[in-house]
């Protein structure tokens, strides 16, 4: 098994790093940045989101396990303090992982730059410097709202705890084929009027946006910020990859969105 380790330079992350460098090749694991089979990512969910983009075109062949040294890891089933169990689980690696969807997103220009396609693991948001986002929403080709407002994400299940919950939207089980719509700040009067309120599309539907001419749109892929794009439209709809991440004891979702966001219930029930 060959093992690459992406991480932050935070020293706690760091100390974690050469210890996990030291006692891999002590157990007899080699390293391989370029190719992979498993990645490991010690920091947190920012971390793993650069470590997803770095190896996007080979995720048909690797599993990824999270590390977290901070103080918030949603994507991470291990902690700084961990690590040699997790030696321990990669010694006995059986090829086991849990695959999540994808958001791809195919971005079309006004000007002559070659249509591109991106993959998104949490979100993708088009906003525009100091104006007002228009544009037209299209479910399935056809067309359901003219939008006004400060911006738009589509986020994937995964993502819809990150940005997408902040904006109001859903939270969603990672495991459903589906995409989530969150509105920001839409304008909501006599003239202009949308649903305000977030959309959940299916697997079998897509999404388009296509916004009015302006060159100062901001488009982003994750943490990744586009800022040079005469965006003509873009289509968003589940991806035909996956990413995967090695199960040795992937954590329950809905643990995960107790831990983070709401905290342990003991006390609570201890009382009553």
């Amino acid at each position: 098994m060959k093992i690459a380790i992406h991480n932050n330079k935070k020293p706690n992350t760091l100390k974690a790093v050469n210890y996990l460098y030291k006692n891999l090749k002590q157990s007899g694991f080699s390293f391989d940045v370029e190719h992979p089979d498993i990645v490991i990512t010690v920091g947190g969910d920012g971390t793993l989101l650069s470590a997803f983009h770095h190896y996007a075109d080979q995720l048909d062949r690797i599993r990824f396990v999270g590390v977290h040294t901070g103080h918030l890891g949603f994507y991470t089933d291990w902690r700084d303090y961990e690590l040699n169990d997790l030696i321990r689980a990669l010694k006995v690696d059986s090829g086991q992982s849990v695959a999540y969807p994808l958001l791809d997103v195919k971005v079309t220009c006004n000007d002559k730059r070659p249509v591109e396609h991106f993959l998104c693991l949490n979100e993708s948001t088009i906003k525009r410097l100091g104006s007002t986002l228009r544009s037209n929403v299209y479910i399935k080709g056809k067309l359901f709202e003219s939008f006004r407002g400060d911006g738009l994400c589509v986020s994937t299940p995964t993502g819809s705890t990150a940005y997408s919950k902040s904006l109001g939207g859903a939270v969603l089980q990672p495991s459903l084929e589906a995409l989530q719509i969150t509105e920001m700040a839409s304008i909501n009067n006599r003239v202009y009027r949308t649903l305000s309120s977030p959309i959940i599309v299916s697997s079998d539907e897509y999404i388009t946006f296509r916004p009015s001419v302006a060159e100062d749109y901001v488009l982003t892929i994750d943490h990744i910020a586009l800022n040079d794009r005469q965006v003509k439209q873009i289509d968003y709809r589940i991806a035909d990859e996956r990413i995967r991440f090695a199960s040795y004891r992937h954590m329950n979702f809905w643990h995960r969105v107790e831990g983070a966001f709401i905290g342990s219930q003991d006390d609570e029930d201890g009382d009553r």
